[in-house]
């Protein structure tokens, strides 16, 4: 919205500067970031006094978190979704379809993750909307996404799967790239969901692939930047660094309410939406496969709650001690800190993995 401004430019004056992707992402950034702050603790409150038995925690799960989690209220990632949507509607060229599809998957996963949750506290019961029906659900949004990407990517790239490293490899997947994108959206919503289990776990993971993303969605939305690195030139993707830099805005806004001992958990409403926003990214700027390695720590939480089932519905026992896998070093006798911590430092390293793919060629 804000982008229309440079329309009262003369070319040399503060007008000029909306024009620019990077200085608009500083302002959704800075705008996000305050609306986290300043709107925090009141949805905290509010949450608290609506929901006072806070988010029901599983009999099933680790034996401390029945004493040290109860009570704590839950859907705060409507804090996040909040910062997120109007930082991208005031910074972000409205014009821009990637922007619109990356949003419209991000708010219909967090309506999702909100009934989810309502449906838990409203009920008291870990039991929300029955997961068949949610991943329908996610099934159907990923494909209007899927579709949508289709018409919106240059005609040589429409339909094609991009393999990083490799720079004249493309796989002309036609149609069968609408239930390809499904299965990255989807899963990445889903994988999200599985890692958000302990307090800041998923939310700085979630802030550094998003921030990698943001900086390979501006380096391919740019042909001297395509041409420099030998990349696929997806021209438009570049306003989508405007959509992760309020992601990353509100992340850290939530963040400061879910450090340990967190005073608000962000729920499937946050967790499927940002997953959501993730999965969509990728798609848009035809890197589905680097963001299996960005988002790497994801795969391997979604990974080892498939691995625990499939080999206990085959032997009867269990790999990890509890799944998903975090929960597995809990049980070891690690300190919740010391997982957020290490995880953290994973996933800051797979980042810096899927950035070097850009120049590997």
């Amino acid at each position: 919205m804000l982008y229309w401004l440079n329309a009262l430019s003369d070319g040399g004056d503060f007008f000029n500067l909306f024009r620019y992707i990077t200085f608009r992402a500083g302002g959704a950034f800075f705008t996000s970031l305050v609306f986290g702050f300043v709107f925090g603790r009141p949805l905290i409150n509010l949450l608290r006094r609506k929901y006072s038995n806070g988010q029901p925690i599983r009999e099933d799960g680790p034996e401390s978190h029945l004493a040290t989690k109860a009570g704590t209220p839950t859907m705060g990632g409507l804090l996040i979704l909040a910062a997120l949507t109007l930082s991208t509607l005031l910074w972000a060229r409205l014009d821009n379809g990637y922007v619109w599809l990356v949003l419209f998957v991000t708010v219909a996963f967090g309506i999702v993750g909100f009934l989810d949750d309502y449906a838990k506290v409203s009920r008291n019961s870990t039991a929300g909307v029955p997961g068949k029906v949610r991943f329908g659900i996610g099934l159907a949004i990923a494909a209007i996404a899927g579709v949508a990407a289709m018409y919106l990517h240059p005609d040589e790239l429409s339909g094609q799967l991009a393999f990083p490293v490799f720079k004249e490899l493309l796989l002309n997947m036609s149609w069968l790239f609408v239930p390809f994108a499904m299965i990255v959206i989807v899963g990445s919503a889903n994988a999200v969901n599985l890692t958000d289990g302990l307090d800041g776990l998923a939310i700085m993971p979630v802030m550094i692939a998003g921030g990698t993303l943001g900086v390979i969605a501006y380096a391919v939305g740019r042909v001297d930047f395509t041409d420099y690195l030998d990349v696929h030139y997806v021209p438009g993707t570049g306003e989508l660094l405007i959509f992760t830099a309020g992601l990353i805005g509100g992340g850290l806004g939530f963040l400061w309410y879910n450090a340990p001992p967190a005073a608000v958990f962000m729920g499937d409403t946050g967790s499927l939406a940002l997953g959501g926003a993730l999965g969509a990214i990728a798609v848009c700027t035809k890197h589905e496969i680097v963001l299996a390695i960005v988002g790497g720590l994801f795969v391997a939480e979604a990974l080892s709650v498939i691995i625990q089932v499939l080999y206990f519905k085959r032997t009867g026992k269990r790999v990890f001690l509890m799944a998903p896998i975090h929960h597995h070093f809990e049980k070891r006798g690690w300190a919740e800190p010391q997982i957020v911590i290490r995880f953290w430092i994973i996933s800051l390293i797979l980042a810096l993995i899927g950035l070097a793919t850009l120049k590997l060629r």
